[in-house]
């Protein structure tokens, strides 16, 4: 990957590396790339933001640099990231952009564009986009009638967006009961009136005042202490929690415990299989897919691809194979016959109408699908040189070795380097807590060590 884009769009601090110049450019680069991929003309770009305070400071500059350069903009406000994806291929645009830094604190934010198919830009577009900001090739300004304009549809793009989501079950959901945290995040602006849509569903929604501060703060796909202890003492049937910009959802089930996204994929997978709408019998995971989903689909006669990690590698895999199911473990989960990425709340209603049509408890739904403890340690390097030169070492590799024969095939090891810190990540699964915990920190003192 480049210098500025990396495995999730640009990331960072606003102020602090990510600004309004920044944005600025992006916007005018973006949109000369963009033209030349149409042939001429006017590109369109549909852009939306997650609720950070530094959002609409850099909506602004990326406006005023796509503009500038000549495009057109659909401005769609606060809405989910796969919804901008969705409204992109939808209202025929020829991209769009997504102000979010999904899981990430507020500080933090990021620049995503998707191509005019709903997809993630491909890494050469992002590599032409970079070369013009890194190397400030100039980008001609449009003046007079040739500047571009932008149209305010924020209520009616999103609208058909949740009509959309509604549109993929058959199910009415009625007698269930769901509570549903919103992150304080893009979900805010969706969710409520996503689920308002069914008469009979009980929907509590929480964490859906977001003051550009508080999104995912304690709250939220990354924080499911609250939203555990409220779905158990509240009766509920489900619940549900979204990320900052809704892209990736996690469950809990009705006793109280996480429902994560290897058993959803679990769940879902089984289902379409049994319903000859799995082709190949096949879905797609990651190399951080739980040992439990590997059994899972040993037992249930199902193919377990996995990738590397991220969701733009599995739909690149589904993609190629024609496979419909995939997802992370982290609750980016995608269903392709409706997106083309991770979407939380569909995610949610996909669930939600095989949880009604079963009659059975979520518990019981992903109970096929155990969970092995699961322990990952950061081992913080120096830079990219030093990530490449532990991955090489010889010793390294053989302190793997040895503790994955220890585990005698009740467990497994993954040490890999983070794409986007520096940072070797450690992962260990086993039978127990306690010896995942040991291996775990066993490798991760070798590495410090080397």
């Amino acid at each position: 990957m480049g210098k500025l884009f990396g495995t999730d769009g640009i990331r960072g601090v606003v102020n602090a590396g990510l600004d309004a110049s920044l944005a600025y450019r992006v916007g005018l680069a973006a949109a000369y790339v963009m033209a030349e991929e149409k042939g001429g003309g006017q590109p369109r770009f549909a852009i939306g933001k997650d609720t950070r305070i530094s959002s609409d400071l850099l909506e602004g500059a990326l406006i005023a640099g796509l503009c500038s350069a000549g495009a057109d903009v659909l401005h769609l406000g606060v809405i989910p990231t796969p919804g901008v994806a969705w409204v992109t291929v939808d209202a025929g645009c020829d991209a769009g952009v997504v102000i979010s830094a999904s899981h990430n604190p507020f500080e933090h934010n990021g620049i995503k564009i998707f191509n005019g198919q709903g997809f993630k830009l491909s890494d050469a577009l992002e590599e032409r986009i970079e070369d013009i900001i890194l190397n400030d090739k100039e980008v001609p300004l449009r003046t007079g009638a040739d500047i571009g304009r932008v149209v305010y549809a924020d209520a009616k793009e999103s609208q058909d967006y949740i009509d959309h989501l509604v549109s993929t079950i058959s199910t009415d959901l009625s007698g269930l009961k769901i509570l549903v945290d919103c992150a304080n995040g893009a979900a805010s602006a969706t969710a409520g009136r996503l689920f308002d849509r069914f008469d009979d569903l009980h929907a509590d929604i929480i964490n859906a005042d977001p003051d550009g501060v508080n999104i995912n703060n304690g709250c939220g796909s990354t924080h499911l202490e609250g939203l555990r202890a409220m779905v158990k003492a509240g009766g509920y049937d489900l619940g549900v929690a979204f990320d900052g910009d809704a892209d990736r959802c996690l469950m809990v089930d009705e006793t109280g415990e996480e429902i994560d996204g290897d058993q959803v994929i679990a769940a879902c997978g089984l289902e379409l299989m049994g319903r000859g709408e799995l082709p190949g019998g096949a879905i797609v995971g990651t190399v951080m897919s739980n040992l439990g989903l590997h059994k899972f689909c040993r037992e249930h006669d199902m193919e377990l691809f996995c990738t590397a990690v991220g969701d733009r590698n599995v739909l690149e895999k589904m993609e190629e194979q024609g496979w419909v199911l995939g997802g992370e473990q982290s609750g980016h989960t995608i269903f392709r016959r409706y997106a083309t990425t991770g979407d939380g709340q569909l995610t949610a209603l996909q669930f939600l109408d095989l949880l009604h049509r079963s009659g059975r408890k979520a518990s019981e739904l992903v109970a096929g699908c155990r969970r092995f403890p699961q322990v990952l340690i950061n081992v913080p390097v120096a830079d990219k040189a030093k990530k490449e030169a532990v991955m090489a070492a010889q010793s390294i590799r053989d302190a793997v070795a040895e503790q994955e024969a220890a585990l005698a095939g009740s467990g497994r090891v993954l040490v890999r380097p983070s794409g986007t810190e520096a940072l070797i990540r450690v992962m260990v699964e086993a039978a127990t807590q306690d010896d995942a915990q040991k291996v775990a920190e066993h490798l991760a003192n070798v590495i410090k060590k080397y």
